[in-house]
Formats: structure tokens, C-alpha cells, sequence
């Protein structure tokens, strides 16, 4: 008896001890920023997506660092882009109105400071009814967007 209630609770637990990593997906690529970025933008367009808006994180994070008494460089670069899908975003929330909070879709194309070479392209793991048909979109425009 003691076994079982040790694997349950282990079973109960086991997202607990999951990385923190677990909740996105993060790739690097040996391409620089601009050409990673135009990629990405690319691979979003093809699939006559409209990007609403680039958050320039990097740039806020440099520009606000000194008032916070902040110093150390986070990002050579960092931008998020925020896009929409109108025909899967309906899909989710017909499925399920709650999955609104996955709206809009973003992904981030990063470098970090003193790795100019390197570009990381990033975004949020999904949840909800409708989590695996807007993963599997993220994937593919990663993915295109890096081979």
C-alpha cells in the first residue's frame, strides 16, 4: 500500500518538477538577427497571416535599465512579433471562448548580449481545447523559418 500511495503522489506531483523550460519553445540558428527576423516575418506571411505589431523588448529593457538602477545588458537585439490568425482563432474560441488568452499569437527573435552570432527564436507552449492546432502553426513557422 505504501508503494501505490508513493507513485500517485509521485504521479500528482511530476508537473511540479517539470523545467521551468516547459512552457516554451526556444531554437538557435547561426543566422543574424535581421535575417532570422525577415524569416520569420516571411514564414508568418505565407500563411497570409498580418503581423499587428514588432515590441521592441530589447530596445525598452535598455532604455528603462538605467532608471531601475539596472546596468547588465540582457539582449544584442530583441523584438516580439504579435500576429493573428482569424480563421484558427475562431476555431479556438468555438471550441472554447476561454482560449481567447491565447490571443494574439507572438513570437521572439532574440539575440543575447555578447552573442551577436547567435539568434533565438522563441514562443509560448499553448494550452486550452485548441492548444494543438496553434502549436503545431508556431512549429511550422519556426521551423520554416530556420531551415
Amino acid at each position: 500500500m505504501p508503494r501505490l500511495t508513493l507513485s500517485a503522489l509521485l504521479l500528482l506531483c511530476a508537473p511540479l518538477l517539470a523545467s521551468a523550460g516547459d512552457w516554451r519553445v526556444n531554437e538557435a540558428t547561426r543566422g543574424n538577427f535581421a535575417d532570422t527576423r525577415d524569416a520569420v516575418v516571411t514564414a508568418i506571411e505565407n500563411r497570409g497571416l498580418v503581423i499587428n505589431a514588432t515590441s521592441h523588448i530589447g530596445d525598452m529593457l535598455e532604455r528603462t535599465g538605467n532608471d531601475l538602477g539596472k546596468s547588465q545588458r540582457l539582449y544584442e537585439q530583441a523584438e516580439i512579433l504579435e500576429f493573428c490568425s482569424a480563421s484558427l482563432s475562431r476555431q479556438m474560441m468555438e471550441s472554447d471562448p476561454h482560449d481567447i488568452v491565447n490571443c494574439p499569437f507572438t513570437i521572439a527573435i532574440y539575440t543575447l548580449a555578447g552573442n551577436p552570432q547567435t539568434t533565438w527564436v522563441g514562443y509560448r507552449k499553448q494550452s486550452g481545447k485548441s492548444a494543438a492546432a496553434l502549436e503545431r502553426m508556431l512549429s511550422e513557422i519556426v521551423a520554416e523559418a530556420l531551415h
